[in-house]
């Protein structure tokens, strides 16, 4: 009996007859050969098959059946194939399966994927079989590295996981983009992010971060959003806004680094260019702050290229700001202290100016604008509350978040991201909606 292997791991085996369980990506060939190309989650690979040698090996009247089977193969139709390894510089893998038998497993008819141009709908429609495609496979790759890399960054710098609740009785950030559901008899929330239960984890843990899905009820219908989408949420006491920073740069280019890593093939796929990726690796990250991002702005407004609208200190930041500012510099850019009235209530003042808070959206370049938003939060509890007075919540329902500012508070701060727009970033592709298995957004929630 042969041994079963993956596609990713034939190199160790060459010369040797394995045993590989993987489905028809596509097939080609006439007369005496036949070509298949096979996928099973790990690599794509070809494998040839003669007919002679299946006569030689089997006998005429089996080594044509079995021949015929491979011929008359459908897309998508699960096999057991059987063959020895050999080196191939021509294949895009460097490998190529000279195939010995073939058993089905699972035929596939009429597969609505062929290939050929579909459109958008369709392909959302059918989501859990376009996930099968070439590029989508690659996606999915980058995000897996993205993942882990996560977890191995956090682990080095010394973070323990921490698990936030995803149904909450208060908001974290917008009320007005909150999912609402009914908790026997009392309004609860589908989690915007874990932040206000991650501060209380770091004044247990000091170092904290969590990993899981978040829910904005945005009717927003552009490239970048998501109703449903993974944040990566890290909370620390003890480190100062700079410090902050240093981390997040850090981590970002952690997870560029594990893409190229552990995903080269896939990017190879997507055709991501993969200098640009090592340059923003090797090159700091720009900083600037909101103030000087306006004044950069109104500056160049008249110029080709400034594909956006004119903006007052006091303005957010659109998709074009947010696009134009990163590009200009050719490498990711924190925008800091940023006005905090267009900023969440729990941000820290900057010292000496109460008008702007410290915080930092981390613009990427290349047209993908903020993946990470991050801020000091203020420790100190008349201040909070009086904060959130000024804005009218009630502070009843903050009861355990001001707890924090009452018992041992201390300076800290966090940031988070979202998995999907860095995998957009990481991977290269132009919407979000190819980054995520089963995607949510307006409109959309099947399948």
């Amino acid at each position: 009996m042969t041994k079963r292997v993956t596609i990713i791991d034939v190199k160790d085996y060459v010369g040797q007859e394995v045993t590989i369980g993987a489905w028809v990506a596509n097939k080609s060939g006439k007369g005496k050969i036949a070509f298949l190309q096979l996928r099973d989650g790990t690599a794509f690979f070809q494998g040839v098959a003669f007919k002679p040698n299946f006569v030689e090996k089997f006998g005429e009247e089996v080594g044509l059946e079995k021949f015929d089977v491979i011929k008359r193969l459908s897309q998508e139709t699960s096999v057991y194939v059987t063959g020895i390894v050999k080196e191939d510089e021509r294949s895009k893998f460097g490998y190529e399966l000279d195939i010995t038998d073939i058993e089905v497993i699972g035929e596939s008819q009429d597969y609505p994927i062929t290939p050929k141009e579909h459109g958008t709908d369709f392909l959302m429609d059918n989501r859990h079989l376009w996930l099968r495609s070439r590029k989508q496979v690659a996606v999915l790759q980058i995000r897996n590295a993205i993942i882990y890399a996560t977890y191995e960054f956090f682990d080095k710098n010394g973070f323990m996981k921490f698990d936030s609740p995803i149904l909450s009785g208060n908001a974290a950030e917008d009320s007005t983009e909150l999912f609402e559901t009914d908790y026997f008899g009392t309004p609860a929330y589908l989690s915007q992010s874990g932040q206000l239960y991650l501060e209380a984890g770091a004044m247990a843990l000091g170092r904290v971060f969590d990993f899981g899905p978040v829910f904005r009820a945005e009717k927003s219908k552009t490239r970048r959003h998501l109703t449903e989408f993974w944040m990566m949420d890290a909370e620390y006491s003890y480190l100062t806004h700079d410090e902050s920073l240093d981390l997040q740069e850090a981590y970002v280019k952690a997870l560029l680094q594990g893409v190229l890593d552990r995903a080269p093939q896939a990017l190879e796929t997507l055709e991501r260019d993969t200098e640009l990726l090592k340059r923003y690796i090797a090159e700091p990250f720009k900083r600037i702050t909101y103030d000087q991002a306006i004044d950069l702005l109104q500056e160049h407004e008249n110029d080709e290229d400034a594909d956006y609208e004119h903006l007052e200190h006091g303005d957010d930041f659109g998709s074009p700001h947010e696009t134009w500012i990163s590009n200009h510099f050719g490498v990711p850019t924190f925008v800091m202290n940023y006005p905090a009235a267009i900023k969440a209530f729990y941000m820290k003042p900057v010292p000496g100016n109460p008008e702007r808070v410290l915080c930092a959206d981390l613009l990427a370049p290349e047209g993908y604008g903020e993946i990470i938003g991050g801020s000091m939060r203020e420790e100190d509890y008349d201040a909070l509350v009086a904060k959130m007075d000024e804005l009218g919540m009630d502070c009843t329902e903050y009861e355990f978040y001001l707890d924090l500012r009452k018992y041992g508070t201390v300076p800290h701060g966090g940031f988070g991201i979202g998995i999907e727009r860095m995998v957009t970033f990481a991977a290269g592709t132009k919407h979000i909606r190819e980054a995520i298995p089963f995607p949510r957004m307006l409109h959309r929630i099947k399948p």
